[in-house]
C-alpha cells in the first residue's frame, strides 16, 4: 500500500505541475516561442559543454562544466563553460550551425581545436559512474575481508548475485575454461554499461546523461572486445577463418577466397554491431520518452486544457516507459557482456 501511495503521489505532483510547464519558453515580450520538438529531444540526448538544468521565463539554469582546450596558434586555454554565455571567449565560441554545430570552434580559422579534453556532460557523468562503481566494490571487498566466511550481507547481498551470474551465466558457458583472464573485464564492462544505463534514467543532477546512447562511447567499449580479443587468438581461431572447415574447398582457394573474405568481415562487423545495438537501444528509450513529454509542450500550443489532458496520457506512457528502460538496462548489459564472452571463446577455442 505504501508503494501505490508515493506512485500515486509522485503522478499527482506531474499532473498538476504540467500546465505550469506550458507557459516556461516564453519571449520576453510576452509572445510564446513556437515549440521544438525535434530541437528538445535532440538537446536531451546529445552532449554540452555544460549541464542544463532548467529552463525558467526565458533563462537557462545551468551547471558550468570545465573547458580545455590546445590550438596551435595561442596554446593551452582553461576556463569555465559559462564564459561562453557572453558569446566568444579567448578566441573561440560555440558553432551555432554548421558540421561543427554544438562543438568549440577557433574563431580566427573557424575549426576545431586541435585537442579538446573539455569536461563536458557525458565525461562529467562517466566520472561519477566511475566513483560509485570504485565505491561500489571497494565497500563490498572490504566487507568479504572483514566478515571472512560469513554470508553475504547489505551491500554484499546485491552484488554477489550479480558477479556469480555474469561468471556462471555469462563467461563459463561461452569461454570454457580460460574464463578467469577475462572476469575482470566482463565484470567491468557489465557494471559501467549497468550503471550508466540507471543513471541516464534519473531525470536530475548528476544523472540523466545519455552516455551509453553516445556512439563514441559504445564504439569505444567495442574496441576493448575487438582488441582483447585479438591479441587472444590462437592459431584454431585463425585456421577457421582461412580454412573453415565444411566449406567446399573451390569457396576458400586462392582462386576464390569467398569464405575467407566473408569471415574475415565478421572479424571486423561484430564490433559495429555492439556499438550499433548499444548505441540504438538505449537513445530510441531517450527519444520515446522525451517524444511523450513533447506532445504535452505540443497540444498546450493549442490549448492549455488539451495540453492538461495530453499530460495524463503522455506522464501514464512515461511511467510505463521508465519500467520498460529500466529492464532494458539490465538487457543491454547482460546483451553487450554476452556477446563479447562469446568472441572470447572463440578466439581461444581449443581444436577438437
Amino acid at each position: 500500500m505504501t508503494y501505490r501511495k508515493i506512485l500515486f503521489k509522485v503522478l499527482l505532483v506531474a499532473f498538476l505541475f504540467c500546465p505550469a510547464a506550458l507557459a516556461i519558453a516564453q519571449h520576453e515580450s510576452g509572445e510564446e516561442e513556437k515549440f521544438n520538438p525535434g530541437t528538445f529531444i535532440l538537446d536531451h540526448i546529445g552532449d554540452a559543454y555544460e549541464w542544463h538544468i532548467l529552463t525558467w521565463n526565458g533563462h537557462h539554469v545551468s551547471i558550468p562544466l570545465p573547458v580545455i582546450l590546445y590550438s596551435k596558434q595561442s596554446g593551452f586555454h582553461v576556463f569555465m563553460s559559462s564564459s561562453f554565455h557572453h558569446g566568444s571567449h579567448e578566441g573561440f565560441s560555440i558553432a551555432a550551425d554548421g558540421v561543427h554545430k554544438g562543438k568549440i570552434v577557433e574563431q580566427t580559422t573557424d575549426e576545431r581545436p586541435l585537442l579538446d579534453l573539455s569536461i563536458t556532460k557525458n565525461v562529467l557523468a562517466i566520472l561519477v559512474s566511475m566513483a560509485i562503481i570504485l565505491w561500489v566494490f571497494l565497500s563490498v571487498a572490504k566487507a568479504y575481508k572483514s566478515r571472512s566466511n560469513l554470508p553475504p550481507k547489505g551491500l554484499q547481498s546485491w552484488v554477489e548475485p550479480v558477479i556469480l551470474f555474469v561468471r556462471d551465466d555469462i563467461a563459463r558457458p561461452s569461454i570454457g575454461h580460460k574464463y578467469k583472464r577475462f572476469m575482470p573485464y566482463l565484470l567491468t564492462l557489465f557494471f559501467f554499461i549497468l550503471v550508466n544505463n540507471l543513471m541516464g534514467l534519473i531525470p536530475f543532477f548528476p544523472f540523466g546523461a545519455n552516455v551509453t546512447g553516445n556512439i563514441a562511447i559504445t564504439l569505444v567499449l567495442a574496441l576493448f572486445t575487438f582488441f582483447i580479443t585479438l591479441f587472444s587468438t590462437n592459431k584454431n581461431y585463425w585456421m577457421h577463418i582461412v580454412n573453415a572447415p565444411g566449406v567446399p574447398w573451390w569457396l576458400k582457394s586462392p582462386i576464390l577466397p569467398l569464405m575467407p573474405f566473408i569471415e574475415l568481415t565478421g572479424v571486423i562487423t561484430k564490433p559495429f554491431v555492439l556499438m550499433i545495438r548499444l548505441f540504438a537501444n538505449i537513445t530510441a528509450g531517450h527519444i520515446i520518452v522525451m517524444g511523450f513529454f513533447s506532445l504535452i509542450f505540443i497540444f498546450g500550443e493549442m490549448n492549455v486544457a488539451l495540453g492538461f489532458g495530453a499530460s495524463v496520457i503522455s506522464v501514464l506512457f512515461t511511467v510505463f516507459m521508465f519500467f520498460l528502460e529500466l529492464l532494458v538496462a539490465f538487457i543491454q548489459a547482460y546483451v553487450f557482456t554476452l556477446l563479447s564472452a562469446l568472441y572470447f571463446g572463440m578466439a581461444v577455442e581449443e581444436p577438437h
